[in-house]
């Protein structure tokens, strides 16, 4: 009966907390989460939710994708630029508090979250016109997401990159299983097991950012490209080239992980996460040594699915990253995970001290790992490329009355 009771009372108050936070999410005028402008031939898209640093939420979601499918097929709109309102973040990363409270009492927003994320960043990344990303300020997880698969990433001296996730027992999702594969040697690898963070130019050295201007010339930039006429991709370039090239601001200065890149190669090189540890401590240089400390402090099962998703990653396509990465969510959300303990520890009491389960590498079987990569049959998510006007109408439910799509 005491059980009982207490299972009641955690599931009460969890949803008084979800409650709280979609009351906050409803109190701002729904509409001004996300603001829409038409300028000439551009669409522009600013998140305005500064106070949170442009945490991406589900409201927010619900704005940009059908605006988004609306401009791609309008004669009338040639290029899309998205920015971050504020002066300190593009998005700072997904609203996953409002995802774990719901999980843990079986809401709905728990799946949606997740899967109409990932529909936004396969859409943003199949764009079929000039998606320009100003990613001047803190951009990290979701707000990685909203960019990093768009034709052009401008970085500044004020972005602050970073995929935190195994620190919070999830995983690089929002399509990282594709792009950080992809960048030199093992350094996506790096990036994802230890969240190292990437400031200002070192993000477009990384290949993370397309182009690096400096924060001032940013404004200059905007409004030569909504001034462009009809530009195709080979104009875009141009400008942000030769913004880029009068950008001199920390051009004296080596890529921070230059003198290490060929230990990272050397070290992640490895056929598991176990491999990875091992040559870090052998090593012992203080490089390594303070690479070994980061990873103790990560969930293990997390470094693990990372490790396995990236590797798979490698050689699929964005809608298979996707779909896999919706799996894994999936797995994550299973109640007892480490990602509730995570968002506790980090977001919730933030006392940093998180209690893992599994506590150790050696204590996460292949098999519960493979698990999480499971099928979900008919839950399995599912990516539509072509926009139908009934599901406009749908997704318009969601919207503001003020939002014309």
């Amino acid at each position: 009966m005491s059980i009982t009771i207490l299972n009641s009372t955690h599931r009460f108050r969890s949803l008084c907390r979800l409650q709280r936070i979609r009351g906050q999410m409803m109190t701002s005028q729904a509409g001004a989460e996300i603001l829409v402008e038409k300028v000439g031939n551009a669409g522009v898209i600013t998140l305005n939710r500064p106070k949170a640093l442009n945490a991406l939420n589900m409201n927010m979601i619900r704005l940009m994708y059908p605006q988004l499918k609306k401009w791609e097929t309008d004669n009338e709109t040639d290029i899309v630029i998205v920015k971050g309102a504020g002066g300190k973040a593009f998005c700072a990363g997904g609203d996953i508090r409002a995802v774990t409270e719901a999980g843990k009492i079986g809401d709905a927003l728990a799946k949606n979250f997740f899967r109409e994320e990932y529909i936004l960043n396969n859409t943003i990344g199949t764009y079929q016109k000039p998606y320009v990303a100003l990613i001047d300020g803190i951009t990290m997880g979701g707000g990685v997401g909203l960019s990093v698969h768009g034709r052009f990433r401008v970085a500044t001296e004020k972005t602050l990159f970073a995929m935190p996730e195994t620190a919070i027992g999830l995983f690089p999702d929002v399509g990282g299983g594709y792009f950080l594969p992809r960048l030199q040697g093992q350094l996506g690898l790096f990036l994802a097991l230890t969240g190292f963070r990437l400031k200002g130019r070192d993000v477009q050295r990384a290949g993370v950012a397309s182009h690096f201007v400096e924060s001032q010339k940013i404004a200059a930039l905007e409004k030569e490209l909504v001034d462009l006429k009809t530009p195709s991709i080979e104009d875009v370039s141009r400008v942000l080239d030769s913004y880029q090239k009068r950008s001199s601001l920390d051009a004296e200065k080596p890529f921070v992980l230059e003198q290490h890149i060929d230990l990272i190669d050397k070290l992640f090189q490895s056929n598991s996460v176990e491999g990875i540890v091992h040559n870090l401590k052998t090593d012992g240089s203080p490089f390594a040594q303070k690479q070994a400390e980061t990873l103790a402090k990560m969930s293990p099962t997390s470094l693990k699915i990372t490790f396995k998703q990236l590797q798979a990653g490698g050689t699929m396509s964005l809608q298979e990253v996707l779909v896999m990465e919706y799996r894994l969510s999936q797995a994550c959300m299973v109640k007892g995970s480490d990602f509730y303990e995570g968002v506790r520890a980090v977001l919730v009491d933030k006392d940093h001290s998180p209690k893992w389960s599994p506590s150790t590498l050696k204590e996460v079987s292949e098999q519960s790992v493979e698990d999480c990569f499971s099928s979900l049959g008919d839950r399995d998510l599912k990516l539509i490329h072509i926009l139908t006007e009934s599901f406009i109408v749908e997704i318009s439910h969601h919207l503001h009355p003020s939002v014309v799509i």
